[in-house]
């Protein structure tokens, strides 16, 4: 009987990418505004043709402060590593750096939900706290409707720590890339009121 040679371990599949989120904060010399935010439609026009690009949010300073913060997304490192270093950006940075400068100060404005709440490529105020708690709100209750209906009564014979880690294992993906997303292009007009289409 012959035998067969024994076929070889299946590959492993190689790991999804993972998208990771760039934030800038940018001082902008008072009077200066107004270019500053000009080259930032600018910027985000070359931010679109370039691949692995997920978006951009530009969120405006109150009044009286100039700092500004961008939240970059990209599908994954080495694409946020090659926009980083692309030529064209390189010499758009070097004229903003005429008007305004990186700060290396830690955005604590920005509580890491407010990034749900996307206007790509307008610099924008962030949403008060009590709308984006709102929205977070509308977005989550079906999540944990769904979760608790569907998953908790297979969860019973669960440890209590194990149970736990059901829920932010389903809502956090499902919220970050499915549900928030959405609801704030359906809700933009309300949580960016003038900001226009």
């Amino acid at each position: 009987m012959t035998q067969r040679p024994a076929s070889p371990p299946p590959t492993p599949a190689a790991p999804e990418p993972r998208g990771v989120t760039l934030v800038i904060s940018w001082a902008v010399d008072p009077g200066k505004e107004a270019r500053f935010e000009s080259l930032t439609h600018e910027i985000a026009s070359h931010a679109r043709q370039f691949c692995g690009h997920d978006g951009v949010t530009w969120l405006r300073p109150p009044a009286g402060r100039g700092i500004y913060h961008s939240v970059l997304r990209f599908t994954d490192e080495e694409r946020l590593t090659q926009w980083v270093r692309l030529p064209e950006r390189q010499q758009w940075l070097r004229r903003v750096h005429g008007i305004a400068h990186e700060v290396s100060e830690s955005p604590a404005q920005i509580t890491g939900t407010e990034t749900w709440f996307s206007l790509p490529e307008q610099p924008v105020k962030a949403p008060p706290k009590w709308k984006a708690t709102l929205v977070t709100m509308l977005g989550a209750y079906p999540v944990a409707f769904g979760i608790n209906w569907l998953l908790s009564p297979h969860l019973t014979d669960w440890p209590l720590p194990l149970r736990a880690l059901a829920f932010p294992l389903v809502a956090a993906p499902l919220l970050t890339f499915l549900i928030m997303p959405r609801l704030s292009r359906l809700l933009r007009n309300w949580l960016y009121p003038g900001a226009g289409r």
